[in-house]
């Protein structure tokens, strides 16, 4: 069940920019979707280019760990963590509860084998093909929406049962045929549509964490 502070949440962002609120009914389902995920056992899988990966690895890093509010950890985790004695106890104490969201655009290593054995197209899809379960979210960002690496690991995430959300520009590009859910950011620049995707994720990332700590 979806706490109903959450609409509560996600209607400060609505006052704060027209450009949030004219993504309404994309961004409440959004959310509905990954807190199902989460909820679950799913995990998100990020992907995107550039000033996109920097809004992946800020995404995750307001996800697995503690964003606006204080995240205590699971009561059985905590229990056998302080189980484990000293360590354990110093564990228990100063880590945070969080949700699986892994940005794939990370993985320096594997991302230049990729690059130098297949190709840059396939960076994301391969992680795809072997991160993905079935009940997983993959949330692609594209300002263009036409990034050709990403839409492919949207094909891959459909094949292997997750939901493909495109966090895109104005008109959605060609992810607005291929991905399930879209949220477009209203403006003409790249910094501009950057811009509003942090406000976007700020408010789903809030949203996400209201529901399993709030």
């Amino acid at each position: 069940m979806i706490k109903q502070e959450i609409y509560t949440i996600l209607c400060t962002y609505y006052e704060k920019s027209s450009a949030i609120a004219a993504v309404k009914e994309p961004l409440q389902k959004c959310v509905e979707l990954l807190i199902n995920c989460f909820r679950n056992g799913g995990q998100l899988l990020i992907c995107g280019n550039g000033g996109s990966c920097a809004d992946a690895d800020h995404i995750v890093g307001e996800l697995v760990k503690s964003f606006r509010i204080k995240r205590p950890l699971d009561a059985v985790f905590s229990r056998a963590l302080r189980e484990q004695g000293e360590t354990g106890v110093l564990l228990e104490q100063h880590l945070q509860g969080g949700v699986p969201a892994i940005n794939l655009g990370a993985h320096s290593a594997l991302i230049t084998a990729i690059l130098n054995d297949v190709g840059s197209e396939y960076i994301f899809a391969q992680q795809v093909a072997a991160y993905g379960r079935r009940g997983d979210v993959l949330l692609g960002i594209s300002t263009s929406g036409n990034s050709a690496n990403i839409r492919n690991a949207g094909a891959v995430a459909h094949t292997k049962g997750l939901t493909t959300i495109g966090l895109t520009g104005k008109d959605g590009g060609k992810m607005a045929e291929e991905f399930d859910l879209l949220l477009c950011a209203d403006a003409d620049s790249t910094e501009d549509v950057q811009d509003i995707h942090s406000m976007i994720y700020h408010a789903i990332c809030a949203a996400v964490e209201y529901q399993f700590w709030g």
